[in-house]
């Protein structure tokens, strides 16, 4: 099983967030970081809730947005 703070699976976020990502080319949680948030809250799907996920799964590895 993998580890839920994994920086090559993505944090656990709905399901138009994720396909909102993928569609975009991003299926890690490592491509994430540096991304501008500003870019990724302009994805349709991509919601606050998700956004501060994100946030807070990349903070555990001492990354973050751009």
């Amino acid at each position: 099983m993998a580890d839920m703070d994994s920086l090559d699976t993505l944090p656990k976020i709905g399901a138009p967030a994720t396909r909102a990502l993928h569609d975009a080319g991003y299926t890690t949680l490592r491509q994430l970081a540096g991304v501008p948030r500003a870019e990724l809250a302009e994805l349709h799907g991509m919601g606050p809730k998700a956004l501060r996920t994100i946030e807070d799964a990349l903070a555990r590895h001492d990354l973050g947005l751009g």
